[in-house]
């Protein structure tokens, strides 16, 4: 593999241009610039696409032969570590990321991660006995079987497209499944360079993975979404998307998994390191706050209230932002300019909502060119108002006053999302106590990180339905089939 990146479609084992002859513009949202063109994948590739993925599993054994399959995905593992030096500057690239976040969950730490589901395929227990059971004067023996699902269709979204890919294409791959990969629009490289090294350097058998990048979300979507050859969705991105996937899986009766969005709160205790808690909410900039799970509204109690706020605008000033090639900066661009202009009409109207913004609250002017937002900070917000209840997307913090823990609980639960949240407190025990309290299916306590590869991931509420990663996450991926045999 050359350092260049991959325009090809992946259909049936062959790197392919678009049916159509079109393509579609990779742009660089740090400079607005083109840097490349990608096949336009259609309706037409999509179609050819599933009816690859439905061969391969219908008229292959990759969905019985498990030892074939643990040595072909440790293949790919192995070749997209070798290659993650010519994968970084693409990602880079195309989805306007700190270079720093590519050394960790943009794309190096989340490779050996993969290794977790190829694994799993010796840990989990294909077959098991539940003994004799008697039954209208029948005594029987049951066997419980665990099988792939069948075809399942991807879609992913681009804040963290290379993660989110092979955390979707890993365990789906490790339990049998064949898979068809939509990829955002924003940020095709991030997948078709997989499907690059998957051809040119893996054994995978053809029909198995198929990667289809699209400049029409909609259309594409929708033949993957409904097709009844297709026999589960797993779904990354909005809430509003993951109703309409919903809906349109419903049709078929499909499975769905889905991890939507969030608007997370951070907890802090009236006796936390405040210093600290600085910080840690400067943090929600990281990547230009362009993720599900961060924590985007603070919790402040009454009896700090300015004392907190004073050490967070001070730590707002001094985010380091820019070029996202240079190392020493935590965030660079949004995506695109739909999600600038989006991000700086919730500033507007934040504003005009009587929100006090102490830092930042518009474009960064400094830039000539770039989809940049300033880190942006507001107080006194009202916790029903739109910027506390609505996902931004953006280099945004919220924070919001509260009397006491049971105000705190209350304010953090009055969300539409339970996706993430965390909880600070010079106590322990005090803080693993909220965090119980909240409706959430992450929650981090005093800085402790929930994310590993053997971690559960996902949301209650309209945050999701289903978990990625670990068992749970391994799990979504497979059928379960009971077998009735007579007693000996």
């Amino acid at each position: 593999m050359t350092a260049a990146p991959e325009s090809r479609l992946l259909i049936d084992g062959v790197l392919t241009e678009a049916r159509s002859g079109r393509t579609f513009p990779n742009v660089n949202p740090a400079t607005e610039e083109v840097v490349g063109e990608v096949a336009d994948g259609g309706v037409e590739d999509m179609d050819a696409a599933i009816a690859a993925a439905r061969r391969a599993f219908d008229e292959t054994d990759w969905s019985t032969n498990r030892e074939f399959r643990t040595r072909v995905l440790h293949q790919l593992v192995d070749a997209l570590d070798r290659h993650k030096d010519d994968l970084r500057p693409h990602i880079v690239a195309e989805v306007g990321c700190p270079v720093m976040l590519t050394h960790a969950v943009q794309l190096d730490s989340c490779i050996p991660d993969m290794r977790w589901d190829v694994d799993a395929i010796d840990r989990i227990e294909w077959e098991s006995e539940l003994g004799v059971h008697e039954f209208m004067g029948m005594r029987s023996n049951r066997l419980v079987l665990r099988e792939p699902v069948g075809v399942v269709g991807a879609i992913t979204p681009w804040n963290f497209p290379f993660m989110l890919n092979v955390s979707k294409l890993a365990p789906a791959l490790a339990a049998g499944n064949t898979l068809v990969l939509k990829p955002a629009p924003d940020t095709p490289w991030s997948a078709t360079m997989i499907g690059k090294i998957i051809a040119e350097e893996t054994d995978i058998p053809p029909g198995v993975v198929n990667i289809v990048a699209s400049g029409d979300k909609a259309a594409v979507g929708e033949v993957l979404t409904g097709d009844p050859r297709v026999d589960m969705i797993s779904f990354t991105g909005s809430t509003g998307v993951g109703k309409r996937i919903m809906a349109r899986g419903a049709e078929t009766v499909k499975k769905v998994f889905l991890e939507l969005g969030g608007k997370s709160a951070n907890i802090i205790l009236d006796d936390a390191d405040l210093d600290g808690v600085a910080m840690g909410g400067m943090m929600i900039c990281m990547h230009a706050g362009q993720g599900c799970a961060i924590t985007t509204r603070m919790l402040l109690p009454e009896s700090r209230y300015d004392e907190a706020v004073e050490k967070l605008a001070g730590a707002f000033a001094m985010v380091p932002y820019g070029d996202p090639t240079d190392m020493s900066n935590l965030m660079g661009p949004l995506v695109n300019r739909a999600q600038y202009e989006r991000v700086l009409g919730m500033i507007d109207r934040a504003k005009a909502d009587g929100a006090r913004c102490l830092v930042g609250g518009g474009p960064a002017t400094q830039f000539e060119r770039g989809f940049f937002v300033q880190p942006t900070l507001f107080v006194d917000v009202d916790p029903d108002s739109g910027l506390a209840q609505d996902e931004v997307f953006g280099p945004v913090l919220a924070v919001i006053k509260y009397r006491d823990d049971d105000d705190a609980v209350r304010i953090a639960n009055n969300s539409r999302y339970g996706l993430s949240g965390a909880v600070s407190s010079a106590s322990l025990d005090r803080a693993l106590g909220v965090a119980r309290r909240i409706r959430t299916g992450t929650v981090s306590v005093n800085g402790g990180a929930w994310f590993g590869p053997d971690s559960p991931f996902g949301g209650y509420k309209e945050s999701g339905v289903g978990r990625e990663h670990g068992l749970a996450g391994f799990e979504e991926y497979l059928e379960t089939k009971t077998v009735g045999l007579p007693a000996t």
